[in-house]
C-alpha cells in the first residue's frame, strides 16, 4: 500500500515541489522514512527529496 500526500511547502520551498503530489518512501517494515527533525522522505516522480513533515497532508481515498 503506497502512502500518498500532498507536500504544502512555505515561503521557501521550491516551486517545482509546492503543492504538488508524492509518495512516502518506506522501510522494509512498512514504516515511512522519518528523521529526528521531523523530515521525511518523499518521492516527486521519482525523485527523492526530504521534506518538513508538517507539510505533508495525506490524501484519503474513499473512506479509508
Amino acid at each position: 500500500m503506497t502512502k500518498r500526500y500532498v507536500y504544502r511547502g512555505d515561503k521557501l520551498t521550491c516551486k517545482q515541489y509546492k503543492n504538488k503530489h508524492c509518495i512516502a518512501i518506506v522501510r522494509t517494515d512498512g514504516k515511512c522514512v522519518r528523521g529526528r527533525n521531523g523530515n521525511m522522505l518523499v518521492s516527486f516522480n521519482g525523485t527523492k527529496v526530504v521534506v518538513l513533515a508538517r507539510q505533508l497532508r495525506k490524501i484519503t481515498i474513499g473512506n479509508s
